[in-house]
Formats: C-alpha cells, structure tokens, sequence
C-alpha cells in the first residue's frame, strides 16, 4: 500500500492568506507609484517652459506674464496622457493642470513651479504651489 503525499488544505489556506496580505499592501504602494509617473510626466511638460521662462528673464530682466509673451504655444496645447496644460502666468509662475477621471487622484490638480530670481539666476520652487496632494510630488518639491 501506498501512502499519498501531497499538501493539506490547511497548508494550502495559509499560502493564499500570505499572498493575500502581500497583494493588500503592493496595490496601495503600486497605484502611488502610477500617480507619481504622471506628475512626472507633467513636470517634464514644464521643462520646456522652465526654459523659455529662464531665457526670457535673461534676455529682459524681468519675468513674462503668459505663454505667448514667454515665446511658448497656447497652455491647451501643452498636454500629455495626465497633462491638461501648461500655463505661465503673472511672474512667471508655471502652472502644470493635470486630468484624469472624477475622483481619481489627480483630477484637476495643479502643481506650481515658482521662479526665484536672484544674482541674475532663475531657481526654480515647486513645494508651495499648487494644490497636488504631496505625497504624490517628487520629493524635491515637497
């Protein structure tokens, strides 16, 4: 006679209680890190203004109040995938309007870049502005 081996139903629980509890924290962690990807996608949107902000500050001494006057293209025509626009407001201030589906964390959020101009030289600031969640901006604009 032969003895059957194999696993236990016991056994078998316990394994999908493990990758059960495993799965209820990466989904968290993992949506976060989606939510991340998209500010990145709109900051890298801004680079270009950033630029063209600079540049003009450098060519006049003083910081354009729009888009146009920055040299750049309308704000609507600015966008990406989680990117509405990318405006340039009074004093230069970059506005990055994100999209997304009602109630999703990034649904008509805005992140704001804020020139700082001192000894000739344009600092960029994006920890103040805005009203994105900071758990979502990149960690140097927290």
């Amino acid at each position: 006679m032969q003895k059957q081996q194999g696993f236990t139903l016991i056994e078998l629980m316990i394994v999908v209680a493990i990758i059960g509890i495993l799965a209820a924290v990466a989904i968290p962690a993992y949506q976060d890190y989606t939510v991340r990807a998209k500010v990145t996608e709109g900051l890298s949107l801004a680079s270009a203004g950033k630029t063209a902000v600079s540049e003009y500050f450098a060519a006049n001494g003083s910081l354009p109040a729009n888009n146009a006057t920055a040299g750049m293209a309308s704000s609507t025509s600015i966008s990406g995938n989680s990117v509405q626009s990318v405006n340039v407001g009074g004093s230069g201030v970059i506005t990055v309007t994100f999209s997304g589906p009602s109630g999703s964390p990034l649904a008509s959020k805005t992140i704001q870049l804020t020139p700082n101009t001192s000894n000739g030289n344009v600092v960029w600031d994006c920890a103040s502005g805005g009203n994105l969640e900071a758990k979502y901006r990149p960690s140097s604009c927290r």
